[in-house]
């Protein structure tokens, strides 16, 4: 199977049960998936924010993002200065463009649920679809 780019939305909508989950399942399919080491944090800005909507949930929300990460995401680091090159180049934030820098590394589809960051994928014939 191939590898994969996934950023935490996508990621978010699988460990959460969200709506996309069927698509993001679709699209990942059973590839490797990779993601820059900001991934940890941004889903847990994710799981903050469900807590606060669902505080009687909070003991499922934690671990369901550490096993998560722990069996499927693999996390890879991506260069300062191409990730701030990237994102003045395209528009995206520095945070969308370490997602896009890694996909280019990688030479992997990049998959996404954000509209300027799948842009930015197609711009590169890296979208995943």
């Amino acid at each position: 199977m191939t590898d994969r780019v996934v950023d935490a939305p996508v990621i978010a909508a699988i460990t959460f049960a969200e709506p996309e989950i069927d698509e993001a399942d679709r699209l990942i399919g059973g590839a490797t998936l990779f993601a820059p080491e900001l991934l940890p944090y941004e889903l847990a800005n994710i799981c903050w924010k469900k807590t606060r909507l669902h505080p009687e949930l909070a003991g499922i929300f934690v671990p369901a993002i550490e096993t998560m990460l722990d069996a499927r995401v693999l996390l890879v680091a991506a260069p300062p200065a191409e990730i701030i090159a990237l994102a003045l180049e395209t528009g995206l934030t520095a945070y969308d463009a370490s997602y896009l820098s890694i996909a280019i590394a990688l030479r992997a589809p990049l998959v996404t649920f954000d509209e300027q960051l799948r842009r930015a994928a197609q711009a590169q014939g890296l979208l995943a679809v």
